[in-house]
């Protein structure tokens, strides 16, 4: 049994060869996020200066709109080249942390309302009864097959679940870096001769 554990645990040391493809693979999945976030807020910057300011009261409503657009935009272009990661991740963690309590907090968890989840709040569960009849609503008056062939019909219920979890793995890059081999900054340190 011993020999068996160690021959697991050699497999698995041996892994750590293959330790660059975590930070990089969490660095393609936040850029796209990130771009997109932040090429929606330039696209409508007046209606999202506006938003910063009455919808959620920030104070120098412009300075944070444009702050934010940037953060997002300059984020993922430095997170697809894997420069500045644990740099950028910083502001974009502070960004991410700003819209989980300016924008998500008041709904709880769930991204999208399940009223099964654990952790479905009341606002949540009372989705299920409008879901239902929303449903009922489409399958007598509308084409509902046509309007759920792309997918099943949800309510978006906009807890912190995603703003959380992009937190999370900002996090992790900011004590990781970009990982080596595909990133900018492992082959700047290893120019420089300076630890990864």
């Amino acid at each position: 049994m011993p020999t068996l554990f160690y021959r697991a645990q050699h497999a698995l040391d041996t892994c750590r060869t293959l330790d660059f493809c975590a930070p990089l693979l969490i660095r393609l999945y936040l850029a796209p996020v990130m771009w997109m976030a932040g090429s929606r807020k330039l696209a409508h910057m007046d209606a999202t200066i506006d938003w910063f300011d009455v919808g959620l009261g920030l104070p120098l409503p412009a300075l944070m709109a444009w702050l934010a657009t940037l953060t997002e935009l300059v984020g993922a272009i430095l997170l697809l080249t894997g420069l500045a990661v644990r740099w950028i991740s910083i502001p974009l963690m502070i960004t991410m942390l700003v819209a989980l309590f300016t924008v998500h907090w008041p709904y709880g968890w769930q991204a999208i309302a399940d009223p099964s989840s654990l952790f479905a709040n009341e606002r949540v569960q009372e989705s299920a009864a409008k879901l239902a009849r929303a449903r009922a609503l489409l399958q007598e008056h509308g084409n509902y097959d046509w309007l759920t062939s792309s997918g099943r019909l949800v309510i978006l219920n906009n807890g912190i679940e995603f703003a959380a979890t992009y937190f999370v793995m900002l996090l992790s890059l900011f004590f990781t870096g970009a990982g080596r081999w595909v990133s900018i900054d492992y082959w700047l340190t290893r120019r420089l001769g300076t630890q990864a």
